[in-house]
């Protein structure tokens, strides 16, 4: 694992903005104009949205940096999924993160500004529940049970009132803000209906801050992507989940296989058409999703299975030919 994957993590969502830049040069200053010195491109690659995907867009820019040795400078913000396509769909930026794919009022906004994109899904990812790391009495939550605690005006604040077995230890509640792709996946897989979800949790778009709040809490629980958990492991307890055939830990192996359902999921990046014009864009893209094995694998993120390779694959092409 690079350090700078594991320092991308905690520096939190304003330093990521500077942190995943492909030259020495300082953050900030010209726009996203593209140009071309002899063979070497330069130019700006503008990336925001999902704090899922951010260290996995991080690792890719690291080793774009490495293996191309060019002037291109790409810097990834963090605003969420949401707050991503909202920036995406007017224009501001060349790649949206996405943990969740775009949603009809979003592809309606693109379409108002002219904004046409591609999709690729780059990674999988295990949507995770944490709690504190003494906690000694839940092992495995079914789906029920999670709907009982984050539905909508839940009244569970201890933990004996999930189950007469455990503790009447206090509940403490994190997870991310409403402009998360990972809080439209949690709320639709478990509650039945994107959004549907208590309100009286502490919120935030950057996984840091539920990661803090978890690890501080001894009734505490959350959830994030995996690769957060991974990067914190010493820190928090891994809850199995029954979706309804028995008790699943969320690992690579269950999430290629579809046995982690329903919080398997697929990541994604979209780059606008607009973007792809650019030079330094378009060879970013098809580097990351060239490399895209090699890159989760080193964020520590789920490599795609053989069938999504192929897909992936597939709209690689189109986009090399589209190209040409």
């Amino acid at each position: 694992m690079r350090a700078f994957h594991g320092r991308s993590k905690t520096l939190g969502a304003a330093a990521l903005t500077c942190a995943a830049v492909l030259t020495l040069s300082a953050c900030g200053g010209g726009d996203a104009g593209t140009s071309a010195e002899g063979d070497e491109l330069s130019g700006k690659v503008k990336i925001d949205g999902s704090s899922t995907v951010a260290p996995l867009t991080s690792a890719a820019t690291e080793f774009y940096a490495e293996d191309k040795a060019n002037k291109v400078q790409a810097t990834v913000a963090t605003s969420g999924t949401g707050g991503g396509f909202k920036k995406f769909c007017v224009g501001e930026t060349d790649i949206s993160n996405a943990s969740r794919e775009i949603k009809d009022e979003e592809i309606a906004t693109c379409e108002e500004n002219n904004i046409k994109y591609e999709k690729f899904a780059i990674a999988n990812d295990a949507l995770s529940v944490v709690v504190h790391k003494d906690n000694d009495w839940a092992e495995c939550l079914n789906l029920e049970q999670l709907k009982k605690i984050w539905e909508p005006d839940s009244k569970v604040n201890s933990w004996k009132d999930i189950d007469d077995k455990f503790p009447d230890e206090p509940l403490k509640l994190f997870g991310p803000g409403t402009d998360s792709g990972t809080f439209d996946y949690f709320t639709e897989a478990i509650n039945g209906e994107e959004g549907a979800s208590r309100t009286d949790y502490s919120g935030s778009e950057d996984d840091n801050v539920i990661i803090q709040g978890v690890a501080g809490s001894k009734g505490g629980m959350g959830y994030f992507g995996f690769s957060y958990y991974e990067e914190n492991k010493d820190k928090l307890k891994l809850v199995d989940i029954d979706g309804g055939d028995g008790c699943i830990t969320p690992s690579a192996e269950t999430t290629q296989d579809g046995s982690y359902a329903p919080l398997g999921r697929q990541l994604f990046i979209y780059p606008s058409d607009a973007g792809l014009k650019k030079p330094q864009v378009l060879d970013f893209v098809e580097y990351y999703v060239e490399n895209h094995a090699k890159i989760a694998e080193d964020a520590q993120f789920i490599p795609l299975n053989d069938e999504q390779e192929k897909e992936l694959q597939a709209s690689l092409d189109k986009l090399k030919k589209a190209a040409e």
